[in-house]
């Protein structure tokens, strides 16, 4: 038994090893890039945006969020096929750029 929670430990540390790793590596001004090539066309992703639809969330409104939480943000970014957004094939490091930005919204 205490060889498996080792192990849960283990797991658990790397994943928090690898997200700080890639937040602390992230870049915000890079992610707001991709934000307004790839996600402006519905999502509002910076102040003054003129145009966006109103049936899906502003980057303000998904990083001030209460749910808000960076991994599944990039799990989801990560999938393969979106059940509501476009296949972006991004790459991990433009994922942690995106996720950055999105979290620099927050209050």
């Amino acid at each position: 038994m205490d060889a498996i929670r080792g192990l849960q430990c283990a797991v658990i540390l790397a994943f928090v090893l690898v997200a700080i790793d890639e937040s602390a590596a992230a870049d915000r001004a890079h992610g707001r890039s991709i934000a307004q090539r790839w996600c402006s066309e519905c999502h509002v992703v910076a102040p003054g945006q003129r145009h966006g639809s109103d049936t899906v969330p502003t980057f303000a409104q998904i990083g001030a969020s209460e749910q808000f939480d960076e991994g599944r943000l990039s799990a989801f970014l990560a999938a393969p096929h979106h059940s509501r957004m476009p296949n972006l094939s991004l790459t991990r490091s433009e994922i942690a750029d995106l996720v950055a930005y999105i979290k620099a919204k927050q209050p």
